[in-house]
């Protein structure tokens, strides 16, 4: 691929591209996964990335950002693409006054110009200003937050996504690739 051919795909890719990313830990290292896709119903992945770093904290109930920040960053460095929005397996916002998660760390660390939405398992502890998404048969929500915009747009997104279980197809793959490379 030539200079020229190359900056024209990153051009064609930067416009609308929507990053999942997932982080996973072996011992001493952090594996990071990056799926991008240019639509939310969309079923395959345009382009995959994965980063490997040093795992920096430990695991502390409401500070996820500190584990995983570094390497969410070092992956989306990998893809050398400007995504219109990125989407985290954790949560933007932890409690109804603010209280940054995962995903308004890493919308602060992008100078929020790029939209973060969280998916999140379980709520943090009794939050409730999340919005429940019930995806498939399920019975058990996901919880959706979102920086950059609100998080009723983020949570119908987010039950747009490929996939008739809870768990939509993309954010399954992205778990899947940081836990397997």
């Amino acid at each position: 691929m030539t200079a020229d051919t190359a900056a024209a795909s990153r051009s064609r890719r930067s416009a609308g591209w929507k990053a999942i990313v997932d982080v996973s830990y072996s011992a001493e290292q952090a594996f990071a996964a990056c799926v991008l896709v240019d639509a939310w119903s969309a079923s395959e992945p345009a382009e995959v990335a994965t980063a490997q770093s040093a795992c920096t904290a430990e695991y502390q109930p409401g500070m996820l950002f500190r584990r995983e920040l570094p390497p969410i960053l070092r992956v989306l460095e990998e893809i050398g693409e400007r995504v219109e929005t990125i989407v985290v397996d954790g949560h933007v916002w932890l409690d109804r006054s603010g209280r940054p998660g995962l995903g308004a760390k890493l919308y602060q660390a992008l100078d929020e110009k790029v939209r973060v939405v969280g998916v999140a398992k379980t709520r943090f502890g009794d939050a409730g200003h999340e919005m429940p998404v019930l995806r498939g048969t399920s019975r058990r929500p996901l919880y959706v937050t979102a920086a950059g915009m609100p998080s009723v747009t983020a949570a119908s997104w987010i039950r747009r996504m490929h996939g008739e279980h809870r768990i939509p197809t993309l954010l399954r793959l992205a778990d899947r690739l940081s836990r397997t490379g």
